[in-house]
C-alpha cells in the first residue's frame, strides 16, 4: 500500500498542487535578485504561483465540465427534474447543480426558469444551493490544496446541505411566496404528465455533434474564465496578504481552536461577500496555513459562494422576503453545522 500512498501524494502535490511550479518560480525570482524569504518576495511568489496554478487548472476543468454540461441543457434538465418527486427529486436537483454555472448569481436565471416551469420549490432550491457551493471543478481544486479526503467530504456535505435545505423549504409549503413574475410564467410553459405523475417540460432536445459540443465547451470556458479570473486575482491577492503579512497569532485567535464561535464568525463574515469558489480557495489556503481550523475555513468558503449579497438582491425579485429569510437561515444553519463537523474531524481528515 506504500506505492498507493506515494502515488496519491504525487498526484496531490506535484500534478494538482504543482509544487514543482512553486519551486520553479522561487528559483526564477531568486535569480532575478528577489529574496523569497522576505515578506515582499514571499508575497510575489505566492501570488504568481497561485494565479498560474489556478488559471491552468481552471481552464482545463471548466472545459471538461462544460463538455459534460452540453448533455444537460436547461430544457433536458427541466424534463428530467419534472419526472421525480420528493427526496429523489431534491437529490437530483442538487446533483444537477454540480454541472452548472460557477457562482450564485449565474445560477439564479436557471433557478427562475425551473420555478417558472412549475418544478417543486424544494427541487429548485436544492439546485440553487448546490450550484455555487459544489461543482465538479471544485473537487479537483480542493484536492490540490486540502487533499482528496477533505475535497470528497466537502462535496458530500455540500450536497447534504442542498438536499436537506430544499426538503425543509418544500415541507414548509411556501409556494405562495414566489412572486407573480415566476407564477405567471408557469402558465406559459407547456408541460406534459410523465409516467411518475409529475409535470415534465415538453421541449425537444437537439442532439449536438462532438464538434458542436467541443465548440460549446470552448465558448463556455472563455466566457467563464473572463468572469471568474478577476475574482481569482483578488482572492490570490488576499491570500498572499494573509500568508505573508498577517501574524499567525491573529488568525489563531480569531479562527483557531481557542475560539468556539469561529465557525459562526466565519459564516457571518462570508455572507455579505461575493466570490466564486475559485476566488475563495486561495484565501482558505492562506488562513489554514496560518492556524485557522479546517471547518472554520470551509464554512467561510461555503457562506461566501452560496449566500452572497448580490445573489440575495437578485432572489428578492422573484421570491418574498419571508422565503428569502428562510433560505438564508436554512443555509447558514447547515453551513455552521458542517463547519463544526469538519473542526471535530480535522485530525482524521488531514
Amino acid at each position: 500500500m506504500n506505492w498507493l500512498s506515494t502515488l496519491s501524494d504525487l498526484i496531490q502535490h506535484q500534478v494538482l498542487g504543482m509544487a514543482w511550479l512553486n519551486d520553479l518560480i522561487g528559483r526564477l525570482l531568486t535569480a532575478l535578485g528577489l529574496d523569497v524569504g522576505t515578506r515582499v518576495g514571499g508575497s510575489v511568489q505566492f501570488f504568481l504561483y497561485d494565479v498560474i496554478k489556478i488559471s491552468v487548472l481552471l481552464g482545463l476543468l471548466i472545459f471538461g465540465v462544460s463538455y459534460v454540461q452540453s448533455y444537460f441543457p436547461p430544457e433536458r434538465s427541466r424534463r428530467i427534474l419534472g419526472r421525480v418527486r420528493g427526496l429523489p427529486a431534491n437529490t437530483l436537483g442538487a446533483l444537477l447543480g454540480t454541472i452548472t454555472p460557477f457562482c450564485s448569481c449565474s445560477s439564479i436565471p436557471l433557478f427562475m426558469g425551473f420555478t417558472a416551469a412549475g418544478l417543486p420549490l424544494g427541487v429548485t432550491f436544492s439546485f440553487l444551493i448546490s450550484s455555487p457551493m459544489v461543482d465538479l471543478a471544485s473537487v479537483v481544486l480542493l484536492s490540490s490544496i486540502f487533499g482528496f479526503r477533505i475535497a470528497a467530504a466537502y462535496v458530500v456535505l455540500g450536497l447534504v446541505i442542498a438536499v436537506v435545505g430544499g426538503s425543509v423549504i418544500e415541507k414548509l409549503r411556501m409556494e405562495s411566496h414566489v412572486t407573480a413574475f415566476a407564477t405567471a410564467a408557469r402558465s406559459r410553459v407547456p408541460v406534459e404528465v410523465s409516467q411518475a405523475g409529475g409535470p415534465a417540460v415538453d421541449v425537444a432536445d437537439p442532439e449536438l455533434t462532438r464538434r458542436q459540443r467541443l465548440d460549446f465547451a470552448g465558448e463556455q470556458t472563455a466566457d467563464t474564465f473572463r468572469r471568474v479570473f478577476p475574482y481569482v486575482l483578488v482572492g490570490v491577492g488576499i491570500g498572499a496578504l494573509i500568508h505573508n503579512w498577517i501574524p499567525q497569532s491573529w488568525v489563531e485567535t480569531a479562527l483557531g481552536s481557542d475560539n468556539p464561535f469561529g465557525v459562526i464568525v466565519a459564516t457571518l463574515v462570508g455572507v455579505p461577500m461575493y466570490a466564486d469558489i475559485f476566488g475563495t480557495i486561495p484565501v482558505a489556503e492562506a488562513l489554514l496555513a496560518k492556524g485557522a481550523q479546517l471547518g472554520t475555513v470551509l464554512a467561510f468558503m461555503m457562506a461566501t459562494t452560496t449566500l452572497s449579497l448580490p445573489s440575495a438582491i437578485m432572489l428578492k425579485r422573484v421570491i418574498s422576503g419571508r422565503l428569502l429569510a428562510v433560505f438564508l437561515g436554512v443555509c447558514m444553519v447547515g453551513i455552521i453545522i458542517v463547519g463544526h463537523f469538519f473542526n471535530l474531524t480535522q485530525h482524521l481528515l488531514m
